[in-house]
């Protein structure tokens, strides 16, 4: 399903990279509780959530045999779900716009249950029941500049006081269910979009953490409106390492955002 994107769009006014921040980093911030979701779900990100679950559940919601109790502890967080799937996650996930993962809080912090209908380059079913360790294993330098210092901070992190931080992708189209990365896009890239994540993590209990993940869209042209935010992609581009180019899409895909937004910028 692609998403309607926002004429404006808040993400370019205050860009995750803004700064020229580099993007594989862990740059949590603490938020009140009542920042923990910013939006109410809406009818179009809603009949997206339901439709996958409906129809492809067991490619968006995974859960561990150990996991129940994780789950009716969120759902007292998280009020309202009506429906009848079979398992909770699934009922709380149409409740807010963001993707859920929930994270033992101590030993191994393996993923124990998820409800995840907007990835990008992210397959549910073959991290599920695996270590943050795990998660993070095919690209070395995220487990050394995320992984581990998210291990962490979940250890110690104080009960129900949630942290955000922001992530981004640049996709050739607005499609919100991205399992396998796309590499170069085949689009022109006058079509590309940029996919901006709001992610938090609280810990809501002891022994449980949330993980949730907000996706919001702006088109990729619209950058160059904003002078300021392109150059400071164009540094953030410049602090990515070999394994980090491939996560991201390759050096052709790379090295064209920034031909083209150099060559704009000089105009």
């Amino acid at each position: 399903m692609s998403q309607v994107i926002e004429a404006n769009c808040p993400i370019l006014s205050n860009p995750p990279w803004k700064g020229g921040k580099a993007k594989y980093r862990l740059g949590l911030k603490p938020i009140n509780l009542d920042e923990w979701f910013d939006a109410t779900i809406s009818s179009e990100v809603y009949k997206h959530k339901k439709s996958l679950i409906d129809f492809k559940y067991d490619e968006v919601i995974a859960t561990t045999t150990d996991s129940s109790e994780s789950q009716i502890y969120l759902s007292e967080k998280i009020s309202g779900h009506n429906e009848d799937y079979p398992d909770l996650i699934a009922n709380i996930s149409l409740q807010v716009p963001d993707d859920l993962c929930i994270i033992q809080s101590t030993g191994e912090q393996k993923l124990l249950a998820a409800s995840v209908c907007s990835p990008s380059y992210w397959n549910l079913k073959e991290k599920i029941g695996k270590s943050l360790r795990e998660v993070h294993k095919p690209v070395t330098s995220l487990n050394e500049k995320i992984g581990n210092p998210i291990e962490k901070f979940i250890a110690n992190a104080p009960i129900n006081k949630p942290f955000k931080r922001e992530n981004w992708f640049i996709h050739g189209d607005s499609n919100r269910y991205h399992l396998e990365p796309e590499g170069m896009p085949k689009t022109p890239i006058e079509k590309w979009v940029i996919r901006s994540e709001r992610e938090t993590l609280c810990r809501y209990h002891e022994k449980y953490t949330l993980f949730a993940i907000n996706v919001r869209f702006s088109k990729f042209l619209n950058l160059l409106d904003y002078p300021e935010a392109a150059n400071e992609m164009l540094c953030s581009l410049s602090t990515f390492d070999d394994e980090e180019i491939k996560y991201f899409g390759g050096e052709n895909k790379v090295s064209k955002i920034k031909s083209f937004l150099q060559s704009h910028l000089r105009n």
